[in-house]
């Protein structure tokens, strides 16, 4: 049987093909531990290719602290950038398909029409950079890839915005939300399925994705349907991004355009708020358990 090896099995979307894959009783998909398969270990990364000889490569493994980057700009140039440049050299050396996940912060973000994939890139943060970076190193290492771009990701694993609003919801009378940056909030467990489609469609139309939930919504959006959703009675307060000043820049439209997903791969997306309900459910199901 064909494997499939996940990079990053322990952050948060690695922990959403764990639960799926778990419920699948798949023996084709491998995790190893990062003391395993450390993407800056050149080496134990081939011991890894050798020992499995996987079809597919999915890199879930990312630096994401986007404001910490700005200051850590060679640490997240080593694993967004390098980590990306080592498994790709590997993936052409065994024949393997790499599916590289990427970012809405590979854009401006100042157009307001919905993202395709061939929209000009232009990143403002050190973030949206080095992720751009490790996407540019693939087709020169590979013609066999994937990239999907995917914006606003939450579940029931590991910290993430959803996680933080039920906390903070929890412990404060009112919260000030920004109001004046749109996106889509994605759950990490639909983009999860939808790289497993990637991979058990036998697809060769290689090249990038964008992947989001569909819907447009702001952070207030976001923030007023995670209270609403979960029953949390919180007074949200909707200020504009300059207010709440940050390190790293924000794309302030990051909605993203999926017809070529949908219509290469055949798939339907879920609304977002419809995934949020599915997400704070098993949320409360892990709290009560």
């Amino acid at each position: 049987m064909a494997k499939t090896i996940i990079f990053g099995a322990s952050g948060q979307l690695g922990q959403c093909f764990k639960k799926i894959i778990a419920e699948t009783n798949s023996e084709s998909f491998i995790f190893p531990d990062e003391s395993e398969a450390n993407i800056l270990d050149v080496e134990a990364l081939g011991r890894v290719f050798e020992k499995y000889k996987p079809a597919f490569a999915v890199n879930c493994a990312a630096y994401t602290a986007v404001d910490k980057a700005e200051d850590d700009v060679d640490i997240a140039e080593k694993i967004n950038k390098t980590g990306v440049e080592n498994i790709a050299k590997w993936c052409a050396e065994y024949g393997t398909t790499l599916i590289q996940v990427s970012t809405d912060f590979v854009f401006k973000g100042d157009i307001s029409s919905p993202l395709k994939e061939d929209d000009e890139t232009a990143p403002i943060s050190v973030y949206g950079q080095t992720k751009l970076d490790g996407e540019k190193v693939i087709p020169e290492l590979l013609d066999k890839y994937f990239i999907v771009r995917t914006a606003w990701l939450y579940s029931e694993f590991a910290n993430n915005y959803v996680k933080t609003m039920l906390r903070l919801g929890s412990e404060r009378p009112e919260l000030k939300i920004i109001a004046d940056q749109a996106g889509t909030p994605t759950y990490a467990i639909d983009l999860a399925e939808f790289i497993i489609t990637i991979i058990e469609s036998g697809s060769t139309a290689y090249g990038i994705y964008h992947y989001s939930n569909e819907g447009i919504a702001s952070w207030y959006d976001f923030s007023k349907a995670i209270f609403d959703l979960s029953g949390t009675e919180v007074k949200v307060i909707p200020i504009p991004t300059s207010a709440y000043p940050t390190r790293a820049v924000r794309p302030p439209y990051s909605v993203m355009d999926k017809t070529k997903v949908k219509t290469t791969f055949g798939i339907e997306v879920p609304y977002w708020r419809d995934s949020l309900k599915v997400c704070i459910n098993r949320i409360k199901q892990q709290n009560h358990s």
